[in-house]
């Protein structure tokens, strides 16, 4: 099997339903950001000899995938991201200014995927106010970057917990 199709020459893409569209749609934007994302979280887990930061990852990387096929995004996957906020959260002191991102390797590459997650989740609500989107996209997004912002604070802390 070939890797080119040829049928995209004309500026075009298909969604899941067969129908045609133009690759500069908002939808192909917001997808190719999410896309975009996924990738810079393997790159950030790349960085982590952590299983368990390996693992939670990874399972974002699924949700990501299932996130842009425009199909039934449960809410307990939110639900599931504010979990590990929270477990990770503990271990942190409290903010009281603003941070710089950066730091080790693999906080820098969470700070990278944090932002990209908000250009994200910038492209989805322009998305749905435009054409609609599952209800549950714009919540798992905004609570991904926090996730990330904490997962990056805590790679800087040098915890065994995320190293």
């Amino acid at each position: 099997m070939k890797i080119y199709t040829k049928n995209g020459d004309d500026g075009t893409t298909s969604l899941r339903d067969g129908k045609r569209i133009s690759k500069n749609s908002l939808r192909i934007d917001t997808y190719g950001d999410i896309d975009e994302l996924s990738s810079f979280i393997g790159l950030a887990a790349s960085f982590s000899r952590n299983k368990n930061l390996k693992t939670i990852l990874l399972d974002i990387q699924h949700d990501l995938f299932i996130l842009a096929s425009d199909t039934n995004f449960d809410e307990e996957k939110v639900k599931k991201l504010e979990l590990i906020i929270d477990e990770f959260s503990a271990s942190l002191k409290p903010l009281n200014h603003f941070i710089l991102p950066g730091g080790t390797k693999l906080a820098g590459h969470l700070h990278a995927a944090r932002t990209i997650c908000r250009r994200a989740e910038r492209t989805a609500v322009a998305l749905s106010e435009n054409e609609g989107l599952h209800k549950n996209v714009i919540p798992y997004l905004n609570r991904l970057s926090d996730l990330l912002f904490t997962l990056a604070r805590s790679a800087n802390k040098g915890k065994d917990i995320i190293a």
